[in-house]
């Protein structure tokens, strides 16, 4: 699809969304148009209490998002503790994440409330969501603190919630507009648009809309070295077929309820790109490509009845992808992949006493998966998930206990036998606050978890394998937090540490095959995961009108196999887990001008089950650097930011055989209206 017919499908859609938008409230905006006039602005004052959550909790808000250099979520994960982010290159470079080795499909992500769903290979690609529309990104280590939550939920080792804004309106005002443009290296040209409307009192909607285009180009260093320490080769190449061409529509309404609230979304996410391949035995071009058309409409429902709350979502989706490959050193691919989910799930608390609240939640997921290749299994999966919760807060000890029973039953087409997999997954967690401020707390958890093997992993006939088992994961978990606000020269302080210690059975590693759509299928056994995590935080006030932010996370991880004492990589690192990565930021706001730095590490690892030095992969670091100055011109609000990425121009894998870029720029204007 070329830029033109592209451009021309953003505008028309726009303009169809803002026009039926517009066209709802027309008729209200009359009646209103007086007492606008007349309305006189006001200052709104808020206070909201800290509340600490009984399980380890990660955020990223508002602000802090838009000052990170980061163009999407897996960008911004980056500077949590515990993550292991794998980013195969480029713009249009897969980017999945991993949250304390325990692997890709261990973290469930949930996207305002609702978690997406791959069956196919149970993956969702973090690149594909912008940072735009992004209001705050948790990460928990196991579930989220409420237990109002799906059951869904409740089953997943780690959990990334990320939430888009509500709209929020001036006094008098009915809409906001916000127009992004950013251009840069690799001949980027990324513009976006948020619209905000305001229905009427109790409803409002949004509009964002986003096209990336780039060329995927940049120059890296090729470079290897024999086990004996010689050079084997090293030169400067150009990356290949990284380009991408990718189309985001997302509208949002949201709804006010006397006690309640909904909301309904419907996102759009269309791209043609390129996959740029290992550089392997000089071979720097591929003919590989991928069609992503991935659609979904989701809806939410939340009310209270004095002591009785639910929460009810339904959710369709229907994913598209074609894959093309036009190697001549390999055979022709031209396949499409289908598949559809249905989701409901209702979850439902009542409050025995105003300190302890049970709740019941049960979810049905419903996922199949069609392709045109001869005698593909095209396998259905129906998958049941019930949970029992219940919290209690005295004070000074908060707890919480959950189980969730996951029951799964596999069709595929031609076969007699179903497959049946059930699971039972109990969780429990406790905070305790030694001081009267609870400004300290001490934290515990134990859970388990299942990870039924996704359709790729068990049914494709040149990758799958249908011997694998379901993964199971135990979790213990010990962590100190200790936060306050100050007035003076420190503004907030907030430190943590949280000492793990993980056991996968059966673990499921997956192994990029030469081409990066295709994998290699194995379970490990037994994995050992051990670690730290450190994190801290501090706001000064040196003098008046600056603030300065220090952030700053480190992680020690041992990750093993120990599976079988008589393999030769028994009580070896797993692939691609650092012993020690870390990051640092330093955010420096004076008036209307921001200057950020930040800075991550990852330490040396193994590539390959054995850890030795043909497989070893040396560590890397980058440093990030922006400034951005904020202008208002009457009532509108501009922002000209200039970011520069990998400062110093590193050579660097993160996979190895996938060159990450060296230096390069993005600016970018937001003007707010």
């Amino acid at each position: 699809m070329n830029i033109e017919t592209r451009t021309h499908r953003l505008l028309i859609a726009t303009v169809m969304l803002i026009n039926a938008l517009t066209s709802v409230y027309a008729t209200d905006l009359q009646q209103d148009c007086d007492s606008v006039a007349t309305q006189l602005n006001e200052i709104v004052v808020t206070s909201v209490k800290r509340q600490i959550p009984v399980i380890p909790v990660q955020t990223l808000t508002g602000e802090e998002l838009q000052h990170l250099n980061s163009n999407s979520v897996a960008d911004a994960l980056r500077y949590f503790a515990g993550v292991q982010v794998k980013d195969y290159g480029g713009v249009g470079g897969i980017k999945t994440v991993n949250v304390r080795s325990m692997g890709t499909n261990h973290t469930g992500v949930v996207y305002d409330g609702v978690e997406l769903g791959n069956a196919q290979n149970g993956q969702i690609d973090l690149g594909q969501f912008s940072l735009d529309n992004i209001e705050t990104i948790s990460l928990f280590n196991g579930q989220k603190s409420e237990i109002l939550q799906p059951a869904r939920d409740f089953g997943s080792a780690a959990s990334i919630y990320m939430r888009t804004k509500v709209p929020e309106f001036a006094p008098g005002k009915r809409y906001n507009l916000r127009v992004t443009v950013r251009t840069g290296s690799f001949d980027l040209f990324n513009p976006s648009l948020l619209f905000d409307l305001r229905l009427n009192r109790n409803i409002s909607a949004s509009l964002s809309a986003e096209w990336v285009s780039s060329s995927g180009k940049y120059k890296f260093r090729y470079k290897r070295v024999t086990p004996s320490g010689e050079v084997a080769y090293d030169t400067t190449a150009v990356r290949q077929n990284g380009d991408v061409d990718a189309l985001r529509l997302e509208m949002n309404v949201n709804g006010k309820l006397r006690d309640g609230s909904w909301s309904f979304k419907a996102y759009h996410y269309d791209s043609e790109r390129g996959v740029p391949g290992a550089i392997v035995n000089n071979v720097w071009r591929r003919g590989e490509r991928i069609w992503d058309n991935n659609t979904f409409a989701q809806a939410s429902f939340t009310k209270y009845f004095g002591k009785l709350a639910t929460l009810n979502n339904a959710k369709f989706s229907y994913y598209r992808t074609r894959y093309v490959n036009n190697d001549d050193r390999q055979m022709h691919v031209d396949n499409i992949y289908r598949q559809r989910e249905f989701y409901f799930s209702t979850a439902n608390q009542y409050s025995i006493t105003s300190k302890w609240n049970v709740a019941l939640s049960y979810d049905l997921l419903w996922n199949d998966l069609r392709a045109d290749m001869y005698d593909f299994a095209e396998p259905t999966r129906v998958s049941n998930f019930v949970a029992l919760a219940t919290a209690l807060d005295l004070n000074r000890v908060r707890l919480q206990i959950a189980g969730v029973g996951t029951f799964i039953h596999d069709e595929v087409e031609g076969r007699e036998q179903a497959d049946n997999r059930s699971a039972f997954s109990p969780s429990a967690y406790l905070s305790v606050y030694p001081l009267n401020n609870r400004d300290l707390s001490l934290r515990a958890f134990y859970k388990k978890s299942f990870r039924m093997p996704t359709f790729n992993d068990l049914y494709y006939a040149d990758m799958g394998n249908s011997k694998l088992n379901p993964e199971r994961v135990e979790q213990y978990n010990l962590g100190v937090l200790f936060e306050r606000d100050y007035r003076g020269f420190v503004g907030a302080l907030r430190l943590s540490a949280d000492a793990y210690y993980n056991r996968v059975k059966d673990k499921i590693c997956a192994y990029p095959k030469g081409q990066q759509f295709r994998w290699t299928m194995l379970n490990l056994g037994l994995v050992d995961i051990r670690g730290i995590d450190f994190s801290g935080m501090v706001t000064t006030v040196p003098v008046k009108d600056l603030f300065v932010t220090f952030r700053c996370q480190y992680t020690y991880q041992r990750a093993i196999d120990i599976t079988d004492p008589s393999d030769s990589y028994y009580r070896h690192r797993i692939p691609y887990i650092p012993y020690h990565s870390g990051s640092a930021v330093v955010n420096i706001v004076w008036r209307q001008w921001n200057l950020n730095y930040s800075w991550i590490y990852v330490g040396s690892r193994y590539n390959q089950q054995e850890n030795i030095q043909y497989n070893y992969t040396q560590p890397w670091y980058t440093s990030d650097i922006s400034v951005s100055r904020d202008i208002a011109i009457g009532k509108v609000n501009c922002r000209a930011l200039l970011e520069i990425n990998n400062l110093f121009s590193q050579d660097y894998d993160v996979i190895i055989n996938y060159p990450m870029p060296k230096r390069n720029f993005r600016v970018t204007l937001t003007v707010t209206i």
